[in-house]
């Protein structure tokens, strides 16, 4: 599935017009598919999902490490925050894998069930939650123990998912359009929100100011009150988008859309999220990383594949 990510690196103090954002540079990477991505703050990297491994991209040079971990099927990758604990989902093992983000080596290979796909941090609890898009679960995983403590049964494809530091996971089921509330310490589901008139949801981004924003394949985000579970607005975006990157220096959140290479830009500073600008970006039959920056010295990287 094609994918395009728009990841906050940079980020300046004050807000500035969207609209001076523009695409200013691109790293080329291999040809092949890849998921999601993330920024490693301790590495100062990009790192990717890739159908063979994880790749890592220097954010100062733009130096390109092709396979940092050699693995099948990646769908997440991401550092844990404050450490040097890597973690990456495989469809092809079925599990997590934890790795050295500095020498790539596999530490740990956590079985957790048949397709994980989206993996989070959640601080607050410091267990890392990975979504299963089969099996409808949550698995919860102690990155330091190396170990699974616990899982949730949810149901349905599950997605991306968000957590807000009060001790609750929200989480996107793809194939019911709706959006789950999980107790992270109760292990149970604790509210459902139907997404009327999204097809998909995909990424999800959850602002300081209480609001999630859900990203759906028909072209449109969702924003809706996580206190409530209130329906809000809805935002017109690219077609297939599959992230929503939150900047909350900015108050921006970003909408990335496989289906015509776009990256939609959402001010997230009133009450309901608006949609601000939306940024083209060249779809090439190369996979390539496109740094997407403003006038201010804010830059964001945008990764896209055909």
């Amino acid at each position: 599935m094609t994918k395009l990510l728009a990841l906050a690196a940079t980020l300046a103090l004050l807000p500035l017009p969207a609209t001076a954002m523009s695409v200013t540079q691109r790293i080329a990477l291999a040809d092949g598919g890849w998921d999601y991505a993330s920024f490693d703050t301790t590495g100062n990297r990009v790192m990717i999902a890739r159908s063979d491994g994880v790749a890592a991209v220097d954010a100062a040079t733009g130096t390109v490490v092709p396979q940092l971990v050699a693995a099948g099927r990646l769908h997440a990758a991401f550092v844990v925050p404050g450490t040097t604990i890597g973690v990456l989902t495989s469809s092809t093992s079925g599990g997590v894998m934890l790795f050295d983000a500095a020498t790539g080596k596999v530490t740990a290979d956590i079985k957790t069930g048949p397709k994980p796909d989206a993996a989070i941090y959640d601080a607050a609890s410091k267990l890392v939650l990975v979504m299963d898009n089969k099996d409808g679960t949550i698995s919860m995983i102690d990155p330091i123990a190396g170990k699974l403590v616990g899982t949730v049964a949810v149901g349905g494809a599950l997605e991306f998912a968000a957590v807000d530091g009060m001790g609750h996971v929200f989480v996107n089921v793809e194939d019911k359009s709706e959006l789950a509330m999980v107790d992270i310490a109760k292990r149970s589901v604790v509210r459902r929100t139907m997404l009327t008139g999204c097809e998909d949801p995909s990424g999800l981004a959850l602002t300081t100011g209480g609001v999630l924003i859900a990203a759906c394949a028909n072209g449109v985000a969702k924003s809706v009150d996580a206190k409530s579970g209130k329906l809000l607005a809805d935002i017109a975006v690219g077609p297939r988008p599959d992230a929503v990157i939150y900047d909350a220096a900015r108050e921006r959140a970003y909408v990335p859309s496989g289906g015509d290479g776009t990256l939609t830009v959402i001010d997230t500073s009133g009450a309901v999220p608006m949609r601000v600008a939306q940024v083209a970006t060249e779809r090439s039959r190369a996979a390539v990383a496109s740094r997407v920056e403003d006038t201010s010295s804010q830059t964001c990287r945008a990764l896209s594949a055909p």
